[in-house]
């Protein structure tokens, strides 16, 4: 198998693909650091609160946004079968299962919104992380609704739509989170709501941007939009068959993450503040890779349908070059200028020691794990992408959960401290890329009659 050859059309392509879901994602990454910087300067119990009820709504609706966000693959696998046609029934199957979604929904933020208290958090961090949490849900179908459409263009390669939808939505949300969350022109200072209640407008406005762009009359016509507005049992199955295992993967593994953070963040107020710091530098490096994840897994799936696996190998050498020289920059800056990036988020004349102190190791950490994140996103998009999901979901929630095993065990048994809690972090994060890589290079994802069976309605 020729895996090292650098392709420089299929690289030119993955670029034109991903770059602008790289700005996409990028966009999204400047909506959740600017909301949390706009907390820190109020004080850091309002970050703390940011992050914590941010994650426990992603997480809140992660099983839906695993399993519809598959739709780029299966989109993907459609248009490179030449089945253009089934491309907009795959968005409408997205809708169908988006309704149904909503009151499941609604009893998991039941039961989500009463966890923060159980978490022995501070009982003003507890209220802060209510208010976010629940108006972010109460305008779930939004983002999910927003996720069917996105995904679909991604499928069919047209990311620059998804880039122009995006950027203007993070365009309207920062001014109108800052005027809403300290009160500016005229209007009330709303604190953490505020942010919320930005998150929700901006949202609602790309979505408005995304349907104007789905409707258009060239993509109408040749995508048979009109036509695609009913039930299809066999795309329905397939999207169930190959989506649920991402959505049960993410939903669990994000389920897992959120028990740390919260644990981690039972530690105090310095350390839940470190924890929400070192995550916003961590999603300058983690949520552009998301764009590239995206951009392989629409190439690789592009393939995978066309049954030419000699490109999806010039796929994945090209995402590892672009993943790997990109965070690697990074990891030299993290580790050079990390006391400046974490003294942007220290307000001026307040002796904040403690949070730079943790905060400062923390960061050594994140440098050390984001290449390794980089080659797990990029071998799990082409596997992802080829439909090999069942082994994805069940080779990561065996890590993650383990390392909740272990947090639990050093966090609450031993009562051991921060920095030992995360460096067992760091070592999940090599662990989980070593087992994806081992599967990538072993092959079996790519044999004949488990493709068959992949594209098989």
């Amino acid at each position: 198998m020729d895996w090292y050859r650098l392709n420089k059309d299929t690289l030119q392509e993955l670029l034109r693909l991903s770059l602008p879901m790289v700005i996409s994602q990028g966009a999204f990454a400047v909506m959740i650091f600017t909301d949390r910087y706009f907390m820190s300067q109020i004080e850091p119990i309002m970050m703390a609160a940011a992050l914590g009820g941010g994650v426990a709504s992603f997480f809140s609706i992660s099983l839906f946004i695993g399993l519809l966000s598959y739709a780029n693959a299966l989109v993907a696998q459609y248009f490179g079968a030449g089945e253009k046609h089934k491309c907009a029934r795959v968005v409408t199957q997205g809708l169908i299962i988006t309704v149904l979604s909503m009151p499941i929904l609604i009893l998991v933020t039941y039961f989500v919104g009463k966890l923060f208290a159980a978490m022995d958090h501070d009982p003003r961090q507890v209220e802060l992380e209510s208010i976010y949490y629940y108006l972010l849900m109460v305008s779930c179908f939004l983002p999910l609704s927003k996720l069917c459409i996105a995904s679909y263009f991604s499928g069919i390669g047209r990311t620059k739509v998804v880039m122009i939808c995006d950027v203007l939505g993070m365009m309207m949300n920062v001014p109108i989170s800052y005027m809403l969350i300290f009160g500016k022109f005229g209007l009330p200072a709303l604190g953490i709501a505020g942010a919320a209640i930005g998150t929700i407008i901006s949202s609602a406005f790309s979505l408005v941007l995304f349907l104007m762009f789905y409707f258009e009359e060239n993509n109408r016509r040749l995508y048979r939009v009109m036509d695609s507005f009913r039930f299809d049992k066999a795309i329905m199955r397939r999207y169930i068959r190959l989506g649920l295992p991402s959505g049960l993967e993410m939903f669990l593994n994000v389920a897992a993450f959120n028990l740390f953070l919260l644990m981690f963040q039972s530690y105090g107020i310095a350390e839940a503040a470190a924890a929400a710091i070192v995550f916003n530098w961590d999603i300058l490096a983690f949520v552009p890779m998301l764009g590239l994840n995206i951009g392989v897994i629409s190439l690789t799936g592009r393939f995978v349908g066309a049954n030419n696996m000699e490109k999806t190998n010039e796929v994945i050498i090209s995402g590892f070059l672009i993943a790997l020289g990109y965070t690697g920059i990074l990891a030299i800056v993290f580790i050079i200028f990390r006391l400046p990036m974490v003294e942007i988020f220290v307000s001026p004349g307040k002796d904040y020691q403690e949070i730079i102190e943790i905060t400062s190791f923390m960061m050594i950490g994140l440098a050390t794990y984001v290449m390794a994140d980089a080659a797990r996103l990029v071998s799990s998009a082409v596997l992802r992408g080829a439909g090999d999901t069942r082994w994805l979901m069940i080779s990561s929630v065996t890590l993650y959960w383990t390392m909740l095993l272990a947090q639990y065990l050093i966090i609450r048994v031993f009562e051991l401290g921060p920095k030992i809690s995360w460096l067992a972090f760091v070592v999940m994060i090599f662990a989980i890329t070593v087992i994806c890589l081992m599967r990538l290079k072993g092959g079996k994802w790519r044999h004949p009659e488990r493709l068959e069976r992949v594209m098989a309605e």
